[in-house]
């Protein structure tokens, strides 16, 4: 039974990519800073944008002989503001919690995947296609994309798969108090990602790596 480590899988999308990944067969490891215990997962406490604490998740995993094949970093999270508005307190927020966290994570994969392993990071559309009002989020997850290339290089050798998933407006409790009806007509479903994350890391996508895949539903 493969493991899958799921890193910020509380959340809307945590939780359907979980489910995705035990309906498929796998041992899931959640890891995040909160969430709830789920029946037949490994859940792990700790801080992701801490290196430290990320690399004795694996050393943990490894002694317990459950070092992951597979790694999804979905740890992340929003705050808006120009370049001109933006504080040094707000910057390095955005970049360790939505960079941080997917680098010390892959950093920690790149050291013991095995040969077969897959990683999916989850960026952004604002990634590829910044806009006005959400300068510092749009520059870490553009980030993403960039580590997902780089360690898609390092690791080809070895064969481990490395991509990343772009979604847009994800259809979540949260966004749905905050967000305006007209752009959650066009949100994308958690469980609809989830389906692109699992397909990532199936033996289906074994010729796919190094990819930036929109997951924008029709918006």
């Amino acid at each position: 039974m493969a493991v899958s480590l799921v890193c910020g899988a509380g959340g809307a999308l945590g939780s359907a990519v979980v489910a995705a990944l035990l309906a498929r067969g796998d041992r899931v490891v959640a890891a995040d800073l909160h969430g709830e215990t789920q029946p037949g997962v490994r859940h792990e406490r700790l801080d992701l944008t801490a290196p430290d604490e990320v690399a004795s998740l694996w050393e943990r995993l490894s002694a317990d002989d459950e070092t992951p094949r597979f790694l999804v970093n979905l740890t992340g999270g929003f705050r808006g503001g120009t370049v001109a508005e933006s504080e040094p307190e707000s910057l390095r927020f955005m970049l360790d919690l939505n960079l941080g966290t997917a680098w010390w994570s892959c950093r920690e994969g790149a050291r013991r995947l095995p040969e077969g392993g897959a990683i999916v990071n989850i960026a952004s559309r604002s990634a590829v296609a910044g806009g006005a009002g959400a300068a510092a989020y749009s520059v870490a997850k553009a980030g993403v994309v960039r580590l997902t290339e780089v360690l898609a290089a390092e690791l080809s050798s070895r064969r481990v798969r490395v991509n990343a998933i772009l979604p847009s407006v994800i259809d979540t409790p949260a966004n749905r108090e905050t967000m305006p009806a007209e752009a959650l007509r066009k949100a994308v479903a958690p469980a609809e990602i989830a389906a692109v994350v699992s397909f990532l890391l199936s033996d289906a996508a074994t010729a796919l790596t190094g990819a930036a895949i929109p997951v924008y539903g029709f918006g």
